[in-house]
């Protein structure tokens, strides 16, 4: 959904990004790609209400999604994933780049973790997940790098 502030438009959603079929393309491969590391997930590409909260969170160059889980997951620590792929476009008629990845866990109560591709890759937060699903997570964010094009 777009969101009218001064004379542009913010697009805050993955959905709303999709400008050619190589990147829906990637959006869906991103989206099978997190069903089969989580099956009982739901995804959504408009993870995004329009309102002036939501525009405080409002980067450019992110295509954000959102994973739901059926319940409370003790082993992610959270009900939900969100997840910021940070790209560039390179010229307008490619797919971006992804640049990296910023993973959130959060539930109700909001942000209980975080991980952010750079640097050491390390997560922060409150309730981190069990370390299982840490290196679970860190494949996760490998895999999303190999289905953007990289130069």
């Amino acid at each position: 959904m777009a969101c009218s502030v001064g004379e542009e438009d913010i697009f805050l959603n993955a959905a709303d990004h999709v400008e050619s079929l190589g990147l829906a393309e990637v959006l869906a491969s991103s989206g099978s790609l997190v069903k089969n590391y989580f099956p009982a997930a739901s995804i959504t590409f408009s993870p995004w209400r329009e309102d002036p909260n939501t525009r405080l969170w409002f980067e450019e160059d992110s295509l954000d999604l959102a994973i739901h889980f059926p319940g409370w997951s003790p082993r992610l620590q959270c009900r939900s994933l969100l997840i910021q792929l940070r790209v560039i476009k390179v010229r307008p008629d490619t797919s971006p780049r992804l640049l990296g990845v910023i993973m959130r866990g959060v539930t109700f109560h909001g942000e209980r973790w975080r991980l952010a591709t750079v640097g050491d890759w390390n997560f922060t937060g409150s309730h981190l997940p069990q370390p299982s699903v840490i290196k679970q997570l860190r494949s996760l964010c490998y895999d999303l790098f190999a289905l953007f094009p990289s130069d």
